[in-house]
C-alpha cells in the first residue's frame, strides 16, 4: 500500500525548484495530467535541498508522449526510445520523461524492458528506497517503500533485495557508496555490506565508461574519504583497480581540503601506473595527460625561491603544479600530522606565490637562431634546447640578447 502526504509542495529557491522549473512542470502536466515526478527531484525536495534535474514519469507510451508534446508545440528529443525516454526541452532546459518499466530480462549490465502503468511495479525495479519515490501535480508523495523514513534517518537502504538488485545492475555497487556519503549517517545497511562484499566480482562485466563515470562523482562527493575505505575493506577498489591503491593518502588529500577535482582525487588514490590506469578505466586524452602530470614529480616544496618556482611554471601549467601542491601537501600531513597547521600554511603560501608569479616565456625561437646564423636542422633543434636550459638554470631572466649571446658556447 502506497504512503500518501501532501505537504511535498514544489518550492523555489535554494531549497527545491527554480522558478523555471515550476513553470515547465505547470506545461508538461497540462499535456501529461498523469505524469509524476520520480527518483532524485522527489529525494532531494524532501531533503530540503536545490533540484538540478528534473524526472518525469508516467503511465502513457512514449510515442503518445512526444506527439502530445509536440502538440502544443514543445520540443521532444527522443532520446531514449528503447526504454521509453524522451526529453522535452523548456526554455532550453531538459526534461526527461519515461514511460512506467518493468524488467523483463536483466545481465548486470542491461536490463530488458516492458511498459507497464503500475507505478509501484516501476518504483520496484529502482535502486534504493530513497530514490523510489514519486510526486504527482497535486503534491501527493507515494512512497511504496519507506524512503521518506530512510531518507530521515540517514538510512542508504536497496529496494527488496539487495543481492537481486546489483545482480540487476551491478553499477549500483558504486551507486551505493555514493548515495552513501551524500544521505547517509552511521553505519551503513548490514544487508548492503554482505550483498556487495559477495558480488564485487560482477563489477568487472560492467563497461569502463559506466564505472569512470560514476567513480568521478564518487570521489569528489561529501565523505569521499570514509565511501574509500569502506570500498576497500569490501573489496571494491581491487576489483576496480587493476594497480594498487593508497587510501590512507586519498584520506589525507581529502582532509587538507584538496579541491573536488575528479582526476586531482584519482591521482591521490592510486599507487603510481598513470597510464595503466588510463588505458583501464578509458580516460579521455584531456584527462589521461592531467593525470599523467600529476603523478610526475617536479621536486615542488614550499621552501622553493621565486625563481625556482618562475622555472617549474615555464614548463608546467599552473593546474599541474597547484595539483601537485596538495599531493604534496597531503604526503606532509601523512609523514609528520603533528605539524598540520605549519604545512598548511606554507602549502598555502606556496600556492598563492604560484598563482601571483607571472609565467616566463622563453624569448628565444628558431627563426631568432637562423637570424644569428645557426643553419636549419636537427643542430639548430639541440641548439634551442640547451638554450632553454640554461635560461632555467639562470632564474628564466635572461633575455633574449643575453640568450643569444650564449650561442656560440652551446656549439
Amino acid at each position: 500500500m502506497a504512503e500518501h502526504t501532501t505537504s511535498l509542495a514544489l518550492n523555489a529557491g535554494s531549497a527545491g525548484l527554480a522558478p523555471a522549473q515550476r513553470q515547465a512542470l505547470a506545461h508538461i502536466w497540462a499535456v501529461l495530467p498523469h505524469a509524476r515526478l520520480v527518483g532524485g527531484v522527489v529525494r532531494d525536495l524532501l531533503a530540503g535541498r536545490s533540484v538540478a534535474d528534473v524526472d518525469i514519469a508516467t503511465p502513457e507510451p512514449p510515442e503518445h508522449v512526444q506527439a502530445a508534446l509536440e502538440a502544443v508545440g514543445i520540443k521532444v528529443v527522443p532520446t531514449g526510445l528503447a526504454h521509453g525516454t524522451v526529453t522535452a526541452v523548456i526554455e532550453s532546459a531538459p526534461y526527461e520523461i519515461t514511460t512506467l518499466r518493468q524488467d523483463t530480462e536483466t545481465d548486470g549490465r542491461h536490463a530488458v524492458v516492458s511498459w507497464t502503468q503500475d507505478w509501484q511495479q516501476d518504483a520496484a525495479r529502482r535502486d534504493f528506497t530513497i530514490n523510489a519515490m514519486s510526486r504527482d501535480k497535486e503534491g501527493v508523495l507515494f512512497d511504496y517503500f519507506g524512503g521518506q523514513a530512510d531518507l530521515q534517518a540517514g538510512h542508504v537502504r536497496f529496494v527488496g533485495q539487495a543481492a537481486q538488485r546489483i545482480e540487476e545492475d551491478a553499477l549500483r555497487i558504486l551507486r551505493f557508496f555514493r548515495f552513501q556519503g551524500r544521505y547517509g549517517h552511521g553505519q551503513p545497511d548490514a544487508q548492503a555490506v554482505t550483498a556487495i562484499e559477495q558480488r564485487t566480482d560482477l563489477l568487472k562485466k560492467l563497461s569502463v565508461e559506466r564505472v569512470w563515470s560514476e567513480l568521478q562523482r564518487l570521489l569528489v562527493g561529501p565523505q569521499a574519504a570514509q565511501q574509500v575505505l569502506l570500498m576497500a575493506r569490501l573489496g571494491v577498489l581491487a576489483a576496480v583497480f587493476a594497480q594498487g591503491v593508497k587510501v590512507e593518502h586519498f584520506a589525507a588529500l581529502v582532509a587538507v581540503g584538496a579541491p573536488p577535482e575528479p582526476v586531482l582525487r584519482l591521482a591521490g588514490l592510486i599507487d603510481g601506473g598513470a597510464e595503466a590506469c588510463a588505458r583501464n578505466l578509458k580516460l579521455s586524452r584531456v584527462e589521461e595527460s592531467l593525470l599523467k602530470a600529476l603523478l610526475t614529480p617536479v621536486g615542488l616544496q614550499p621552501e622553493l625561491s621565486d625563481a625556482e618556482l618562475s622555472c617549474l611554471l615555464s614548463d608546467n601549467a599552473l593546474q599541474v603544479l597547484l595539483g601537485q601542491s596538495w599531493l604534496a601537501q597531503a604526503t606532509a600531513l601523512q609523514v609528520c600530522p603533528a605539524r598540520r597547521a605549519e604545512s598548511a600554511q606554507a602549502f598555502t603560501q606556496l600556492r598563492q606565490r604560484l598563482v601571483t608569479l607571472p609565467v616566463p616565456v622563453f624569448p628565444v625561437a628558431g627563426k631568432d637562431l637562423l637570424a644569428a646564423g645557426v643553419p636549419p636542422g636537427p643542430q639548430m633543434g639541440q641548439i634551442l634546447a640547451r638554450l632553454r636550459l640554461w635560461w632555467q638554470q639562470n632564474g628564466c631572466t635572461p633575455t633574449q640578447d643575453a640568450c643569444l649571446a650564449q650561442v656560440p658556447f652551446l656549439h
